[in-house]
């Protein structure tokens, strides 16, 4: 247990703990301020969600009662807060892309071989890989689970609060979906980007459906969005658009696509020069 904590300290980072302490010091103050909602919450799930909402409302008496940009700031402090979450997965998927090829390897390995031996040796194969280079295979879906409580609680809120529900941002009205669809396409478009450079950050060796995830993710935001109420499509497009930022920061693809090639280019390299060393050596034997 220790080690693994260990672990998820040194690919977290110490600076993203420290975000990540503010920011929940931050949503915890902004709910504490006292607000004109009257909204009475039962039960254990309406304590979260009375949190949720006094948050969003805090934070909107920030931007002078301005519901729509309490949301985007409210949307902002979740990601810092789950900033070491996202460092430690992205750490790991890069992790993960270095020993996908020993996994390619050990499945062509048992290809075809379905009884149950092979199946335990392949699985005992793999796990020892996983082990020795400190990977947690599903590290990469920490994000996305911890975000489902967060969009439920936010739905939650905007649905249980007058005050949000009826609240206007632009040409929003935060209780109803989008009329002119501008924020499921927003959505869509910052997930397509921030899934692309996550991927392309990765390099070419990945399974199948994490190169297909930038083109279907999005479609399933979109249809999402289309129907929800605009707080909630707000919050992907906030939340997005920082994935973006973050993932430019954290991955950044180009710069990874570069040094993939640098490396390419120096294996090849590498591979000529030995086979000009070795035809130097048979000239002389002759």
């Amino acid at each position: 247990m220790e080690k693994k904590k260990n672990n998820f300290i040194k690919q977290a980072g110490w600076f993203s703990i420290l975000v990540s302490a503010l920011a929940l010091i931050a949503i915890i103050a902004f709910g504490l301020m006292p607000n004109s909602d009257t909204t009475v919450y039962k039960g254990i799930l309406g304590s979260v969600t009375a949190f949720f909402a006094n948050s969003i409302l805090g934070v909107s008496k920030f931007f002078g009662n301005s519901y729509g940009y309490g949301i985007i700031g409210f949307t902002i402090l979740i990601r810092f807060l789950i900033l070491p979450l996202m460092a430690y997965s992205t750490s790991s998927s890069k992790s993960m892309a270095k020993v996908t090829p020993l996994i390619k390897k050990v499945q062509d390995k048992y290809k075809g071989k379905r009884d149950r031996d092979s199946m335990t040796n392949m699985q005992a194969e793999t796990s020892a890989i996983y082990k020795e280079a400190g990977v947690n295979p599903y590290a990469s879906l920490l994000p996305v689970i911890i975000q489902l409580p967060v969009l439920w609680a936010l739905f939650q809120a905007v649905s249980s609060t007058p005050t949000l529900k009826t609240g206007s941002f632009f040409w929003l009205q935060l209780g109803k979906s989008d009329p002119y669809f501008i924020l499921p396409i927003l959505a869509a478009l910052f997930t397509f980007i921030s899934s692309w450079m996550s991927t392309a950050s990765l390099g070419k060796d990945q399974p199948g459906f994490a190169k297909a995830m930038p083109y279907i993710f999005p479609f399933i935001i979109f249809f999402s969005s289309m129907a929800f109420p605009s707080a909630l499509s707000l919050y992907w497009v906030a939340t997005n658009a920082f994935q973006v930022v973050q993932t430019f920061f954290l991955q950044n693809p180009f710069k990874a696509r570069a040094e993939e090639r640098m490396a390419q280019q120096a294996e090849t390299d590498r591979k000529r020069a030995i086979t000009k060393t070795l035809r130097k050596s048979r000239k002389r034997r002759k």
